[in-house]
């Protein structure tokens, strides 16, 4: 009876392993199939567009008359947009997570911000457009700038900032809350010094996918940030927010679809992709940075 009984567990168990061998082995496929697109993805934009970057591609505004193509201007509204954007969503967001995993008592309060936030994170860009359009530009007054286009974007990339960073607020142990709180830490020092720095790699996650949203948004940027990007930058800042201005994903938008220039699209979807990778690497080195202090 024993035996059997012992025979009939090691026929169970070498069923389970097979069944998780097989199910690793279809998850390893199924990534290897996505970074092997994400490869490939990558390559075939750096290959088709690279050699349209030119310096005068990267340093000129576009001339009609002269029939040269440049996306310096592009470029700095994109870097602004990002910028400012994430000077104003980082610390709402941020913010708002915290009080919400750590201060807010009504739990059915949390839910219904949790449940919006979810909703509004799936909404269609073009309808953010349509709502900053109205309000920003028109409620407002700040017409069609990369003013609204901040504020824009800022109301659109809020959901992702406050999901992610409450997210990585919970996956801190409760153990660091109790033992700080143990030794007679107050709530706010427990949560600047111990939450934080051990969230930071998710509140990190948050602010690439913020920037990766922000860096393709076209269709919203349209409407209330213009798409004007024949005029180079000056030194001014508060005069250019108040101008409009075409990014990136907008100028990328027209020379593909609008005039049919796929030589200059490529290009500038290059341009696109290494500012991403190199905003990407500056966020994880800052991070790396405030992980050692």
């Amino acid at each position: 009876m024993v035996d059997a009984l012992s025979n009939n567990r090691k026929i169970t168990d070498r069923k389970k392993r097979s069944f998780e061998k097989a199910f690793y082995t279809v998850i390893f496929l199924v990534s290897g199939c996505v970074l092997t697109l994400v490869i490939f993805f990558i390559l075939v934009i750096l290959i088709r567009g690279i050699p349209a970057v030119t310096w005068s591609f990267l340093t000129t505004a576009p001339n009609p008359i002269r029939q040269t193509i440049g996306i310096f201007p592009s470029i700095v509204n994109t870097l602004y947009i990002i910028l400012f954007t994430l000077i104003i969503c980082v610390p709402i967001g941020v913010g708002g997570a915290v009080y919400l995993n750590e201060y807010a008592k009504n739990k059915k309060f949390v839910r219904i911000i949790e449940f919006a936030t979810e909703t509004l994170s799936g909404i269609p860009s073009i309808l953010y457009g349509v709502f900053g359009y109205v309000v920003f530009c028109l409620l407002f007054n700040f017409k069609v700038s990369l003013l609204s286009g901040i504020l824009t974007l800022t109301i659109m990339v809020l959901p992702i900032m406050i999901r992610t960073s409450q997210e990585a607020l919970r996956s801190v142990p409760k153990s660091y809350r109790e033992g700080a709180l143990g030794m007679g830490s107050t709530k706010w020092y427990m949560v600047r010094t111990i939450l934080l720095p051990s969230s930071l790699a998710g509140i990190l996650t948050g602010i690439i996918l913020s920037i990766g949203r922000m860096i393709s948004e076209s269709a919203a940027l349209l409407l209330v940030a213009g798409g004007s990007a024949m005029y180079m930058p000056k030194g001014n800042i508060l005069n250019q927010l108040s101008g409009s201005g075409s990014t990136l994903s907008v100028e990328l938008y027209r020379y593909a679809y609008s005039r049919g220039d796929n030589k200059t699209a490529f290009g500038i979807a290059a341009v696109l992709i290494i500012i991403v990778i190199l905003l990407n690497l500056l966020t994880r080195y800052t991070a790396g940075r405030l992980n050692k202090k």
